[in-house]
């Protein structure tokens, strides 16, 4: 009996949901094909129906990682909050855990270097909406674009939640979000 669409999709779909929460906690190198497929409940032999390779799961697993990111983040979206507490949010402890929320653009950077195009094209394109996002925020805030400023306050809370994440120090990883954090409110304003 042949599987209907609705299950290949929700299937797929499961497998990129733990695609992404195990390649956004472990990286590229640490995860492999059988490691997501058990963790999403199924067998190896399901990852082929749908992926043909794991640099392909990776590339869509980023995708899929960023938009709930993109879905916290798009003022386009029903219920986003103003950008201050999405600045609050995405520079907090809690997410530089990774426990609910992991933001492929922090917790992957420094794996983007070695991998393929495929990889480094989701990468981008998932780069590109978070500065877009935010872009929009400061659109409704001042009344104007400005993707410098946008593009300016990804990288720093990119970058200040990727060094945190390195850091094995919490103290000094708290203030550095903190430090992060008045920064960029300052910046808003």
């Amino acid at each position: 009996m042949a599987w209907s669409q609705e299950h290949k999709i929700k299937t797929r779909q499961k497998i990129l949901n733990s695609a992404a929460q195990l390649f956004t906690q472990n990286g590229f190198d640490h995860v492999g094909i059988n490691d997501v497929m058990r963790h999403a409940g199924l067998t190896r032999g399901a990852f082929y129906t749908h992926f043909s390779s794991k640099a392909e799961l990776y590339a869509e697993s980023i995708v899929a990682a960023a938009m709930e990111i993109g879905h916290r983040t798009d003022p386009d979206h029903p219920d986003v909050p103003p950008l201050e507490s999405i600045i609050k949010t995405y520079l907090s402890m809690e997410h530089r855990k990774g426990e609910t929320l992991r933001c492929p653009l922090a917790f992957l950077t420094t794996d983007m270097t070695q991998r393929d195009e495929q990889v480094r094209n989701a990468y981008t394109r998932v780069f590109k909406g978070f500065v877009n996002n935010l872009g929009k925020h400061l659109e409704q805030q001042n009344g104007y674009a400005d993707t410098q400023k946008s593009m300016q306050q990804a990288v720093m809370m990119i970058g200040g939640l990727a060094i945190s994440r390195a850091l094995n120090d919490d103290t000094l990883a708290s203030e550095l979000l903190d430090s992060c954090h008045a920064a960029l409110t300052t910046q808003s304003n």
